[in-house]
């Protein structure tokens, strides 16, 4: 038995190259799938439900996706539609190939599978016990799910009954990025542990290629192997860049955890073929004693007002991890005087990060920093966004004219690229959820619709 499955990019609307898909194509793959969604851009898309990627990027690439599914005349599965999964997400994609398949005269059935959770549902979970935390998950109350915006993560199996039913093209709300490549796969009954290590060799693309791009990757699955292509002309594949790939989002690279079991690539054998293939063998599946769906959630906190500048000069550059304690406390003062009290300070947060000096790795920074000069980020976050904004001109006024021991009368301590230096920056979300759902089947989270066009 030989499967070929074609990834053309490890995020719709990221801008494939449209000849090393045509070579894919060439190749007459059994099913086309891309994963259009993650978290790794944080909570914003699943609390606001706005797209990361453009609409003109997402129909950029869905055009070159559904015409190759019309030629070939196989699946086209497209995972956590709209970023973050939600059902927004999935119609907002799935009006965008209503157009597609009108402009170009396309004709299939679709087929939608959401995965929002209503706050009923997960009520009745939480209180029947069977929400469970995974590592380093947030504490949770039943009041959570009525102010929070959630989805669960499918599996294979209702890809594959949308498949079964006859669908061509299938967009799936929040998935996880392997089922999508393993659906089909595992329907026809190939090995399992093959199956989940190939799609998880492939879920981003070339991201495992040298360079690593947006392009894709095509692979040929057989009984006792597979064989995993890179399509793009100057890139190439190595047994430890396909390796490392098992690492990427994974805290263990020998145990991919899935819905319906565990990956064990611990025996796996990476062989180079050539410059662009590899071959890979000996995974394992392990199928879990229970199924479970993770859960995602995300909620608005706040609003934000951002200010941003710099500063050189080496006196105000050591003295600001002091000054900027004192200021905080000024600005409470100031909040109170400001709002005549209707603005409670402890609802507005002030930080600094210092660009140069440690803001990105902060307590954790191995050596000693001595920058020429720093990079300093402002964030007020506030209720609402007048009074983020409020706050952050007199922050932003304050912080520029802070007081140097060391000089006397006013002096500029930060200096502004932009006027006016405040930037509304809207929204903030966090997430709410690291969880699963126990005791479910592997259907009953989700809902499938199907229509022809």
């Amino acid at each position: 038995m030989e499967l070929r499955i074609l990834a053309p990019t490890g995020a719709l609307g990221a801008g494939f190259d449209a000849g090393a898909f045509a070579q894919g194509v060439a190749a007459r793959p059994h099913v086309i799938a891309c994963d259009a969604g993650s978290t790794d851009s944080g909570p914003a898309a699943l609390g606001s439900g706005v797209p990361k990627l453009s609409d003109q990027a997402v129909a950029r690439d869905l055009r070159l996706l559904l015409k190759a599914r019309d030629e070939l005349g196989v699946p086209l599965i497209i995972g956590s539609c709209g970023t973050s999964g939600r059902d927004t997400g999935v119609d907002g994609v799935a009006a965008l190939v209503r157009a597609l398949a009108s402009e170009e005269d396309l004709h299939f059935t679709l087929g939608l599978i959401y995965s929002d959770q209503s706050g009923d549902r997960l009520r009745s979970l939480f209180d029947a016990g069977r929400i469970k935390p995974l590592p380093h998950a947030p504490a949770i109350e039943r009041e959570l799910f009525d102010r929070s915006h959630t989805v669960a993560m499918m599996g294979v199996e209702p890809i594959q009954d949308a498949l079964r039913s006859g669908c061509d093209v299938v967009l799936t709300g929040r998935a996880s990025d392997t089922a999508l490549f393993a659906a089909l796969p595992r329907m026809r009954g190939a090995d399992p542990g093959l199956t989940w290590h190939m799609a998880k060799t492939i879920e981003c693309g070339a991201a495992c290629a040298v360079p690593p791009s947006a392009n894709g990757l095509l692979v040929h699955l057989r009984d006792d192997h597979f064989d995993v292509t890179t399509l793009a002309e100057g890139s190439r594949l190595t047994p430890r860049s396909v390796a490392a790939h098992t690492l990427y989002e994974n805290a263990d690279p020998f145990h991919v955890v899935e819905p319906s079991g565990v990956l064990d690539t611990s025996r796996a054998t990476y062989e180079a073929v050539d410059e662009r293939t590899v071959r890979v063998r000996g995974a394992e599946f392990r199928p879990a004693e229970g199924y479970t769906n993770k859960l995602e959630g995300a909620e608005l906190v706040g609003y934000q007002t951002v200010v941003i500048g710099g500063v050189r000069d080496q006196v105000v550059i050591r003295r600001l991890p002091e000054l900027l304690p004192f200021a905080r406390k000024y600005f409470t003062d100031k909040i109170l005087d400001v709002f005549g009290g209707a603005v409670d300070p402890d609802t507005v947060d002030i930080d600094y990060r210092l660009y140069g000096d440690g803001a990105v790795l902060a307590t954790a920074e191995p050596e000693p920093l001595h920058p020429r000069e720093l990079g300093v980020l402002i964030t007020v976050t506030a209720p609402d966004q007048p009074t983020a904004h409020a706050v952050a001109t007199f922050v932003a006024h304050a912080s520029s004219h802070l007081p140097i021991p060391e000089y006397d009368g006013l002096v500029s301590t930060l200096a502004y690229p932009y006027s006016p230096p405040e930037t509304d920056r809207g929204a903030l979300y966090r997430f709410t959820l690291n969880h699963v759902a126990t005791g479910v089947t592997p259907t009953e989270l989700f809902r499938t619709t199907t229509e022809e066009l």
